[in-house]
């Protein structure tokens, strides 16, 4: 099964902000407990590139890099285990690096002109990111319109209450959330507690 494929069977990606690589080992095992084994660790902290290492180390959750903005980061995801790379937006050096590396991009477009860049640069799949500030569900449904074939990965206002909106869309491949790994409970070490919210979302995103 390629990447793409995983996700989309997933149907959920957890977006997790590590302050502490130490932490990365147990919180991979609290998704793997709550159904959920895969992984969005951003690059926001210190702690990513080591965190992305001990999360790919374990071989049971599939591990990729947020919130990369340069070639270089992308050299650091992929080198610590990252088999897929997450941008905000969409950076063409990035692209072309992960295509040079053999890893997945998933750079963010919302509008019907980034989603055409992307095209020129092989991709058909894309981070739709904001998504609640961005026009939502209803701006998806609308850009799958002209894009047949293009998917999106929705991601930023998501939660519990509107994902259904998301998954109802046959172009949405997954969608991407930190409602099942809160900051806080990470940072607290209640592993237990994000092993139930996870299994909970997993629950809630299965298809009816």
């Amino acid at each position: 099964m390629d990447i793409l494929s995983a996700l989309s069977a997933a149907r959920l990606v957890p977006v997790v902000v590590l302050d502490d690589a130490a932490d990365a080992d147990a919180l991979a095992g609290a998704l793997v407990a709550g159904g959920l084994p895969v992984a969005e660790v951003t690059f926001r902290t210190a702690a990513a590139q080591d965190a992305i290492r001990a999360m790919a180390a374990r071989g049971d959750i599939l591990v990729g890099a947020g919130t990369i903005l340069t070639v270089e980061q992308v050299d650091q995801a992929v080198a610590a285990g990252a088999s897929y790379v997450v941008s905000p937006g969409l950076s063409r050096a990035v692209v072309e690096r992960c295509q040079e590396l053999g890893v997945l991009a998933l750079p963010g477009a919302v509008t019907a002109t980034e989603i055409q860049a992307a095209l020129k640069f092989g991709l058909t799949t894309v981070k739709f990111f904001p998504a609640g500030t961005s026009g939502g569900a209803a701006a998806i449904a609308a850009l799958a319109a002209p894009f047949v074939g293009v998917q999106f990965v929705p991601t930023g206002g998501v939660g519990p209450k509107n994902l259904h909106e998301y998954l109802a869309i046959p172009s949405v491949a997954a969608v991407g959330g930190s409602w099942m790994v809160p900051r806080d409970r990470v940072k607290a070490g209640d592993f237990a507690g994000i092993t139930e919210l996870t299994a909970q979302a997993v629950a809630l995103a299965a298809r009816p």
